[in-house]
């Protein structure tokens, strides 16, 4: 696996964001999208459609976007994981510390909870009361996958040679990360 400040050649033009709920998946491809000059596509806002189900045509959204050269998006889905994979060269993992990967979770569903925040198609947070009620809450969830994350990302490493893994432990190494990436394309 490589590191924050190792050397991607060629630079990066298929990128998936991998993580657990919560880790800023979205806000670091988004960025690296940005620094590289590629568009980010937002695995969420296809996936759910109104009233939390799923959009019947996410499948093949996916598969239209990830046909072009140069794309990022983040790593979710079971039914989409191996094409993304099988199209990206590069895989970002956002491996964060637990406690601070908790934290961003619990600010962003509170924040977004509170103010009532549209997330896609009309959707938004449930009550904060259903984490003690609901298996599926994202708070619970977050913290139920977040070693299926890190078994799933260690075998691509392992058995998928064409793709890059990069780790990033830290936010300090997602700046850094990010950083370069923008030296890299001025």
């Amino acid at each position: 696996m490589l590191g924050a400040d190792d050397v991607l050649d060629p630079p990066p033009r298929r990128v998936l964001v991998a993580g657990t709920a919560g880790v800023g998946k979205t806000t670091t491809a988004r960025r690296i999208a940005q620094a590289v000059g590629a568009p980010h596509t937002e695995i969420d806002a296809l996936y759910h459609g109104p009233g939390w189900t799923v959009r019947p045509t996410f499948a093949q959204d996916v598969d239209a976007f990830t046909a072009a050269p140069v794309w990022i998006t983040e790593w979710q889905y079971r039914s989409v994981r191996a094409l993304l994979v099988d199209r990206a060269d590069t895989l970002v993992w956002l491996d964060l510390p637990k406690p601070v990967a908790f934290w961003r979770l619990l600010r962003r569903t509170v924040r977004r909870r509170l103010r009532r925040i549209e997330l896609w198609n009309g959707n938004v947070e449930p009550p904060l009361w259903t984490v003690v009620t609901r298996r599926e809450h994202i708070l619970r969830w977050g913290i139920a996958t977040r070693n299926e994350t890190r078994k799933r990302v260690a075998a691509l490493a392992d058995s998928t040679p064409h793709l890059r893994v990069v780790r990033l432990r830290s936010q300090r190494d997602v700046e850094r990360f990010v950083h370069r990436l923008l030296a890299g394309t001025e």
